[in-house]
């Protein structure tokens, strides 16, 4: 009899464990199952309670970016925040003084100590010198950030670049966004729901070059999706949730470039991951309502994991 019952205690064990494993959503990587074989080779799954310091470092200062953006970004837990396997980037309307210029951009001495005032605050972190890749595939589950004004990005950078680079400087963007959620006329159902992949490049300052395209995706701020990048020596893919929206090859920027620049130059050295919430600036002002709302702060982008395969 008691053999009986224990066994009957295993097979009710069996049968609940294999009920909440059905129950369980499956990963949302967006890897082919067929064509090349993609090997993980870095990630972060935002496991325990900080930032992992060995794989991202922060950027503080107050410039703009260069966009005329509202927000300083700083290095404070009210900003960023890993919880839950979630690591949250969060944008508040508060008044913050802080570093004028990134270390990238000191040109004389009053430049490190330069301090500005901005109506907002934020984070922002990268991948340099910690996680930098030649092509690859890079995929990101993020929920995105709604408002008038609310510009998250999740990009790359070479990792040597500089702002005297010129042609050899570029930008990927993996995913861009701006305002979600507002009115839209081009959105379905009226409302701004779009995602930019975009490239950046340069043939000499400040005339920077972009070429790339949109597409809509459903409830961007209320649901995860899954944003990738392919990137090889002849081509680069975008994906949303394993869905190809768009493939760029030489082509567009090779007549942008000098006559003995490198095929696929720029986008033939290593690359660094960026990922950050702004506030305001051209992108995000000079679309859809304008200007930058006060409702609903604090805004979050929430990131569920960052995935490298090569």
């Amino acid at each position: 009899m008691v053999t009986l019952i224990k066994r009957l205690i295993y097979i009710g064990a069996l049968i609940l464990a294999a009920f909440l494993a059905a129950a369980q959503p499956p990963i949302q990587s967006s890897v082919p199952t067929s064509g090349p074989q993609w090997d993980l080779v870095w990630a972060d799954e935002f496991d325990g309670n900080r930032l992992n310091m060995t794989k991202w470092s922060y950027e503080v200062d107050c410039w703009g970016g260069g966009n005329n953006e509202r927000q300083c970004y700083t290095d404070r837990l009210q900003n960023l925040r890993v919880k839950d396997g979630i690591l949250s980037i969060i944008a508040r309307h508060e008044d913050h003084v802080g570093q004028a210029y990134p270390p990238r951009l000191w040109r004389k001495p009053g430049d490190i100590t330069e301090r500005a005032a901005k109506p907002f605050t934020s984070s922002r972190i990268r991948t340099l010198g910690k996680g930098e890749w030649r092509y690859g595939r890079i995929e990101v589950r993020a929920k995105l950030p709604g408002g008038q004004g609310v510009w998250p990005a999740i990009w790359m950078l070479p990792s040597d670049y500089t702002s005297e680079t010129g042609a050899t400087a570029g930008e990927i963007d993996i995913m861009e966004a701006a305002n979600i959620g507002t009115e839209c006329k081009d959105c379905d159902d009226g409302k701004e729901n779009r995602i930019y992949g975009t490239l950046h490049y340069k043939r000499d300052l400040p005339n920077i070059k972009s070429s790339g395209t949109t597409t809509s995706t459903s409830s961007p701020a209320e649901e995860f999706h899954t944003y990738a990048i392919e990137w090889s020596s002849k081509e680069i893919s975008w994906f949303i949730d394993g869905e190809t929206y768009l493939t760029q090859t030489l082509s567009p920027w090779a007549k942008d470039l000098p006559a003995n620049a490198v095929p696929l130059t720029p986008f033939d050295q290593r690359f660094h991951l960026i990922m950050n919430v702004a506030i305001g600036g051209s992108f995000a002002e000079k679309r859809n309502d304008g200007g930058v709302s006060l409702e609903g702060y604090p805004k979050s982008m929430d990131i569920d994991w960052v995935r490298v395969y090569q």
